[in-house]
C-alpha cells in the first residue's frame, strides 16, 4: 500500500488546537474563511510549512525570506512585517502550549474578493493570514524504511508558465503528479524538468548518492527548499562532496542511495524508484549520517532562537 511522505502519528490533542486567523485565535471547528477568499477561489497566495523544536520555529529567517519574496513576486501585500508575523507565530504556539513535534502551516492569500473572478483588483480587503499549528510527528517506519517513488509524465515547467520557485497555493501540477504516483502504487512522484533531467518530487526535494558523492538537481526547476539548502550546507561543512547538477534517470537507477528532504520529515530514505531497488533497498550509511547531522543542526537553530528576544 502506498503512503504519503507527510503521514504522521495521529494525536488527539489536535482536536483542541487554536488557529490564528487575521489576529484572532479560533477553535479548530470555528476556524473558517470566506468562500470569496482569493485562496479558496483561485489558489491566489503563498505559504510556508514550519517545524517547531522546543517552542521555536526552526530556520524561521529562511522561511520568512522565501515567504516575503514570493509575496513580492505576485504583488501581494501581506500587511504584516516580519517582526509582527513572528510575534503572531510565537503567541499562537504559546496559546496552544506547544513545544515539540509541532508543524505550523503559515498561509497568506490576497484576501476577500467582491466577486469570484481572477483579477487581483477584485480584492476588497487586506490579505488573509492563517497559522495552523498541529502536533505532527513523522511515522518512524517511514523515516527508517523509506519511500517508493514513481516517475510521472507531469513535468516541472518553465518559469514563464508558472515559476516553480514560487511556493504558491496553486499546486495543481504537483497534485496531478501525486495522483499518478499513487495510482501506480508509489508514495511520492518523481518529476522531471522540461529537458528530461530529474528535477524534484511532488512535495519534497530529491537527492541521490553515487560513490560517496551527494547529487541533487540544478535547482532551476524546483522550489528553493530550506531543508534542501541546509543539507547541501551540512555536506560541505562535513567534507562530503555535494553537487547541484543535471542528471538523468539512468544515474538515479544506478545510485547507491537516494533520499528526499522536506521541512516535515527532514531526510527520508528512498528504497525503490520505478520498480528498481536502490542500493540494497535499506537506509544507507550516508542517509543515516545526514539524518543525524540534520537533527543536530535543527536543534542548534532552535536553541539559538530561544536565546534571542523579540522586542
Amino acid at each position: 500500500m502506498s503512503r504519503s511522505v507527510h503521514e504522521f502519528v495521529e494525536d488527539e490533542r489536535n482536536e483542541g488546537i487554536l488557529i490564528w486567523i487575521n489576529g484572532e485565535l479560533k477553535p479548530r471547528a470555528e476556524a473558517v474563511v470566506s468562500v470569496f477568499d482569493s485562496g479558496f477561489v483561485l489558489g491566489d497566495g503563498v505559504w510556508e510549512g514550519l517545524r517547531v523544536i522546543d517552542g521555536q520555529p526552526v530556520f524561521l529567517d529562511q522561511h520568512l525570506d522565501r515567504l516575503y519574496e514570493g509575496a513580492k513576486a505576485i504583488a501581494l501585500d501581506i500587511g504584516m512585517g516580519r517582526r509582527e508575523l513572528t510575534r503572531a507565530l510565537l503567541d499562537t504556539l504559546q496559546a496552544n502550549d506547544m513545544h515539540d513535534d509541532v508543524h505550523v502551516r503559515l498561509m497568506v492569500t490576497r484576501g476577500i474578493k467582491r466577486s469570484p473572478y481572477q483579477d487581483p483588483r477584485a480584492s476588497i480587503g487586506p490579505a488573509t493570514v492563517v497559522l495552523i499549528p498541529e502536533y505532527k510527528r513523522p511515522r518512524p517506519e517511514l523515516v527508517e524504511q523509506g519511500l517508493r517513488l514513481f516517475t510521472v509524465h507531469v513535468r516541472r515547467g518553465y518559469p514563464d508558465v508558472q515559476d516553480p520557485k514560487l511556493n504558491s497555493h496553486s499546486k495543481l501540477n504537483c497534485i496531478t503528479a501525486c495522483i499518478q504516483a499513487t495510482v501506480a502504487g508509489a508514495d511520492e512522484a518523481l518529476m522531471l524538468d522540461p529537458h528530461g533531467f530529474v528535477a524534484t518530487c511532488n512535495s519534497t526535494h530529491f537527492f541521490i548518492v553515487r560513490r560517496g558523492q551527494v547529487w541533487t538537481s540544478s535547482g532551476d526547476y524546483c522550489l528553493p527548499g530550506i531543508t534542501r539548502a541546509n543539507v547541501l550546507h551540512l555536506c560541505r561543512r562535513e567534507g562530503i562532496p555535494a553537487f547541484e547538477r543535471n542528471f538523468s534517470l539512468t544515474d538515479v537507477y544506478g545510485a547507491d542511495e537516494a533520499f528526499t528532504t522536506g521541512t516535515f520529515a527532514d531526510v527520508v530514505p528512498v528504497r525503490e524508484i520505478d520498480g528498481r531497488i536502490i542500493g540494497d533497498g535499506q537506509r544507507g550509511p550516508m542517509v543515516e549520517r545526514l539524518q543525524a547531522l540534520y537533527q543536530e543542526y535543527a536543534a542548534m537553530d532552535a536553541a539559538a532562537r530561544a536565546g534571542m528576544r523579540l522586542a
